[in-house]
């Protein structure tokens, strides 16, 4: 099997786009997502468990219609590829802050009931996580080296700050959704995701 088919985009697409590097502090939950920890203390996540992990969230979360699935991204380097995900599957997305009682209170005007949770950092999005649980949603997190899984159901381990990295993410998994769900892909939209 050649490393094309292996993987959902070549190793070095996913090395140029940093998804692998970690912080300097790790926490127990993303231990065993830990391939090594470099001459500068930074962790190195594995590839083989970031590319694996994102094919099964996106195979989940096909298992909805767009309207029952939710992104959420405080982080600002995530909020172009969170829009793009959007804009291309249907599903509806939070970029910067998340108002509490979305999924919870109806007498808001954004009230949105749904299924399934995608929070990009379980520390800033912890009111989207927090709401997704009260409501029952299950709750699908990218995590970092630094990250806690408390609330989450699936952790998707990867570099959850830098643009690139996110922007690789997101199309892989809107990619990865649509293709799951019977529909074109859209394999030749990677550079907008990535794009500055």
């Amino acid at each position: 099997m050649t490393e094309k088919e292996s993987f959902l985009v070549p190793t070095d697409v996913y090395f140029k786009a940093g998804v692998h590097i970690g912080t300097k502090f790790r926490t127990k939950y993303m231990q065993s997502f830990i391939y090594k920890i470099r001459s500068d203390g930074l962790a190195v996540l594995n590839v083989s468990q970031i590319d694996k992990r994102i094919r099964i969230a996106a195979k989940f979360l096909a298992r909805y219609a767009p309207e029952d699935v939710i992104l959420v991204c405080r982080r600002e380097n995530g909020w172009k590829p969170l829009k793009l995900f959007g804009k291309y599957t249907g599903c509806k997305v939070f970029p910067g802050r998340y108002q509490p009682g979305i999924l919870t209170n109806p007498k808001l005007a954004k009230f949105t009931e749904a299924k399934v949770m995608l929070v990009t950092d379980a520390w800033p999005d912890r009111n989207a996580a927090k709401d997704a649980k009260t409501a029952g949603l299950a709750i699908i997190g990218l995590c970092d080296t630094n990250n806690e899984a408390n609330n989450l159901d699936f952790v998707i381990p990867s570099n959850n700050k830098g643009r690139q990295a996110l922007g690789l993410i997101f199309f892989l998994l809107a990619n990865e959704y649509l293709k799951a769900r019977g529909l074109p892909g859209i394999d030749k939209q990677m550079e907008e995701f990535l794009a500055e």
